[in-house]
């Protein structure tokens, strides 16, 4: 499990020149369009993690498997609701068509802070997020990764808007960032760090408030609905929330060659300018707690 400390220098990723070419900004009227997350978007199909979850049903009783109805709730990752439990749609219908008796519900918890407590009052028994995997290493059997689009990998990414002036992670001094939930690997933890990296006074973020800019937290959705409607000066989200509204030109080729949602590229207004990329995050563990 890659972790931001690990390597510092590979953390920083590269940063991407903006294009700078529309200096015209209009206000309120770029909005946002609030299907981004429809569930077509993520296409999510679960590879090892699916024959790892059929197989439990045989050999730990997770899932279930007998001939009366068991059921399980699994933990997905904190955002709109609607729009995350559609997304995991397909699995859900997979589960319970291939393990005889198991109902799955799924639960979107309001944070990443609430996910342990829900798995260690066994609330829930399947989580999917690698911070609470982190954390509490001992109580979880892991079994598996989701896999979008044939790649385990996805990307952090900070977003401005066309014609801003802001080229570089050091532009951001003096600024506002929206980030996504505190606790999120590419919304809010990688980008601290590389904003830290780059020479910024991040403070206590993102337990509490920086320095050099102004941030405010939320989730992914409403982060780039409020550099849409410049509510801040840039927004830091995931690869597949983030790419719908970049051109494919201004996409490295080192994330090309991994990430699942190339072909989103552009597919939604406003057109925004990356301006740095991580390095490969290998996507969310699906886990189960030991109890």
């Amino acid at each position: 499990m890659s972790h931001p400390t690990e390597n510092a220098e590979t953390a920083r990723g590269t940063e991407t020149s903006g294009r700078g070419t529309d200096t015209s900004e209009t206000g309120g009227g770029r909005g946002f369009d609030a299907t981004a997350a429809r569930a077509g978007r993520r296409k999510y199909l679960v590879g090892a993690g699916t024959a790892a979850l059929a197989s439990l049903a045989g050999c730990a009783g997770v899932l279930g498997g007998g001939t009366s109805a068991e059921e399980v709730t699994i933990l997905l990752t904190p955002e709109n609701p609607s729009d995350v439990k559609n997304d995991y749609m397909p699995v859900h219908n997979y589960l319970e068509g291939e393990i005889d008796g198991l109902e799955i519900e799924f639960r979107v918890p309001t944070d990443y802070l609430a996910i342990r407590p829900a798995l260690e009052s066994k609330q829930a028994e399947i989580g999917m997020d690698d911070i609470t995997l982190i954390s509490s290493p001992d109580l979880m059997d892991v079994f598996g990764t989701a896999v979008t689009g044939g790649t385990a990998w996805y990307f952090s990414m900070m977003l401005t808007n066309q014609g801003s002036g802001i080229e570089k992670r050091t532009d951001l001094k003096g600024k506002k960032v929206a980030f996504a939930d505190r606790l999120s690997t590419s919304g809010s933890i990688f980008a601290c760090y590389t904003l830290m990296e780059a020479g910024l006074d991040i403070g206590d973020a993102p337990d509490g408030e920086p320095v050099d800019f102004e941030g405010e937290w939320s989730n992914h959705k409403f982060a780039v609905e409020m550099l849409a409607n410049e509510r801040a000066d840039a927004c830091c989200t995931w690869g597949g929330n983030g790419m719908p509204h970049v051109e494919a030109s201004d996409v490295p080729d080192r994330v090309k060659e991994k990430t699942a949602y190339l072909d989103d590229a552009a597919t939604e207004e406003p057109i925004f300018e990356p301006i740095w990329w991580s390095f490969p995050i290998p996507k969310q563990p699906i886990y189960a707690r030991k109890s």
